[in-house]
């Protein structure tokens, strides 16, 4: 080893004891970020650098409010990993990380995304199956209401009914999920995703359609995609015209995949008849957003789909440990989200280690 490793965990979430402890025994030094790098409304990039400043890896949670950029990643002159507990990995620079030969990767753990795919499935039912209007109609004193008529989502056989069109808006290990749990409903689903292999809509189940086509097609377009800069506002008024006027989209991937008050117009005049949202543009929702003013047409819930009582996100924090205790050990690592970075990673870390067998 050249020097002790530094790995700086930006954002906690607790960390077990015992993954601290390979750490430690392997000859880290921990620094950890502040609780006030997480909360809305903080401007804490110089704290953020100049804790990074010596740092070999970084990893942690979600850290939106105090995102890694370009300064935080190139205060230190060798940082070799960024490892994080969840799926998304937009709030690091990427394109600065790759160009430096430092490697992004994330934690696609079932607990994490199954609970996404789960929670994307509920909040189709309760849209379609108007379960919020129901008990309201209930709880005012009103029964069996005409107005409030359910979709039926499911094929059926007795009577020829082909059930609903879900389009799925990439088909990363989410909206491959989904595509699992609703086989059993023989619902037509269809897909865009231009980066997987075609044999993985055969696998699903999934028809493979260019995204005009999708909109065009689908009752329910749910999104399932990083943000990045071909996916950010994928859905504005131009992709809404293309769309059914009785479809819905669900996003509980990122906020910034849709240009939200585009939407909420598109819902306002009718051209949309509602939404489902987990993960907004700005978070927490803004107090003045539009959304907030649509009624039933509108089901948000605070970016938790993936949160349970079974603790989601540990098997992602015992993931990203062993990323990091791989790459500073000099080893190729899983889950690399900008494999552009593996050449001069390489070049400048490869087989160098700094961390005690």
């Amino acid at each position: 080893m050249n020097h002790t490793a530094t790995v700086l965990i930006f954002a906690t979430r607790e960390e077990p004891a015992d993954q601290l402890d390979k750490l430690k025994n392997g000859g880290c030094k921990l620094i950890f970020g502040e609780k006030r790098w997480q909360l809305p409304g903080g401007k804490y990039e110089n704290d953020f650098a100049e804790s990074a400043r010596d740092a070999d890896a970084m990893m942690g949670t979600s850290i939106r409010e105090t995102p890694i950029t370009a300064r935080v990643i190139q205060a230190s002159n060798r940082l070799r990993i960024i490892s994080k507990y969840t799926v998304g990995f937009d709030d690091i620079d990427v394109e600065a990380a790759t160009s430096l030969g430092i490697l992004v990767c994330n934690a696609p753990t079932e607990a994490n995304c199954f609970g996404v795919a789960e929670s994307t499935i509920a909040m189709m039912l309760a849209m379609l199956k108007k379960l919020r209007e129901r008990d309201a109609d209930i709880r005012a004193g009103r029964w069996r209401e005409p107005s409030v008529l359910a979709t039926y989502v499911g094929s059926r056989a007795s009577d020829g009914y082909p059930g609903i069109t879900l389009g799925l808006v990439g088909l990363g290990r989410v909206a491959s999920r989904v595509a699992d749990l609703l086989a059993p409903w023989k619902i037509r689903i269809i897909g865009y995703d231009p980066y997987v292999d075609p044999t993985k809509f055969l696998l699903h189940r999934v028809e493979r359609v260019d995204y005009a086509t999708l909109l065009s097609q689908a009752d329910v377009v749910s999104f399932h995609v990083s943000l990045t800069k071909e996916t950010r506002h994928m859905l504005r008024d131009e992709q809404i015209a293309l769309m059914k006027p009785s479809a819905i989209v669900i996003n509980t991937s990122r906020g910034k995949v849709i240009q939200e008050s585009e939407l909420a117009d598109a819902i306002s005049n009718g051209k949309l008849a509602g939404a489902a949202i987990d993960a907004f543009e700005q978070e927490p929702l803004a107090s003045d957003s539009p959304l907030r003013n649509l009624g039933n047409r509108v089901l948000m819930t605070p970016h938790a789909a993936a949160a349970t009582d079974r603790d989601e996100l540990r098997p992602g924090v015992e993931m990203s440990f062993n990323i990091v205790r791989t790459a500073l050990g000099g080893k190729m690592p899983d889950n690399i989200c900008n494999p552009e970075a593996i050449p001069l990673w390489k070049k400048r870390f490869g087989n160098v280690s700094l961390i005690a067998n």
